[in-house]
């Protein structure tokens, strides 16, 4: 993926937090690519009672080649701008298992 580099990914005590910028209302859930310093991710879900972070969180399990257990909000809950928890990756792992989506 294209500009990875610039994603704000960061460890924390039990895995990485990462940077998301979300895209509710698209045909379908895909990671889009890199939108200044956070993951574009667009969801097909609606942006209400927490439908489109938890669409987010499962397309970010998938991508990542982690459980969706292992994903999770940790801010942003209402705002397009959103951070995502990874446990069991550091901030390292999350990088590379992105880059290799290419």
């Amino acid at each position: 993926m294209k500009d990875i580099e610039n994603i704000a990914v960061r460890d924390a005590a039990d895995g990485a937090l990462i940077s998301v910028k979300a895209v509710p209302g698209a045909s379908r859930d895909k990671i889009v690519g890199v939108l200044g310093d956070c993951l574009k991710v667009a969801t097909s879900s609606a942006a209400e009672k927490g439908r489109a972070n938890a669409s987010i969180a499962r397309t970010l399990a998938k991508a990542l080649g982690v459980s969706k257990r292992n994903v999770e909000i940790t801010g942003g809950m209402t705002n397009p701008r959103k951070e995502f928890r990874i446990a069991g990756l550091s901030a390292a792992n999350v990088r590379q298992r992105l880059s290799d989506l290419d």
